[in-house]
């Protein structure tokens, strides 16, 4: 026997904030909202995103953090896409010669953005 992934947890103090954050980012749905949380995920079903709200804000790097590719456009348009709709660039220490972008939520939860598209990937067979 396995487990499977459910979900990812974000925890937030503002969690409608955050939420409405990674449903504009991923184009995704949102799927339960009560006292506790926010729940979303794609179109279709899958594994998704909780928010759920903390009281303390967030103090030290994340330890886990999501990998994001450019569907449809390129990393700089997406770069600018996101910090649009509210991410702001984040040092963690990744020094200036990477390829990705390294992003923070509107509650500074760090996220990358990858140098390869979706559609670069496609034409490569992987």
């Amino acid at each position: 026997m396995t487990a499977s992934i459910s979900c990812l947890v974000i925890d937030a103090v503002d969690i409608r904030r955050v939420a409405d954050f990674w449903l504009a980012a991923l184009g995704w749905e949102e799927r339960e909202v009560d006292e506790v949380g926010v729940s979303i995920g794609p179109p279709g079903g899958g594994p998704g995103i909780d928010v759920i709200a903390v009281p303390e804000r967030k103090s030290v790097k994340n330890r886990l953090h999501l990998d994001l590719r450019a569907d449809g456009s390129t990393q700089a348009a997406e770069v600018e896409r996101l910090t649009g709709l509210g991410a702001t660039r984040a040092d963690v220490g990744q020094g200036p010669d990477v390829s990705w972008v390294v992003l923070a939520d509107p509650e500074g939860n760090e996220f990358c953005v990858l140098s390869r598209s979706v559609q670069d990937l496609d034409a490569e067979g992987r």
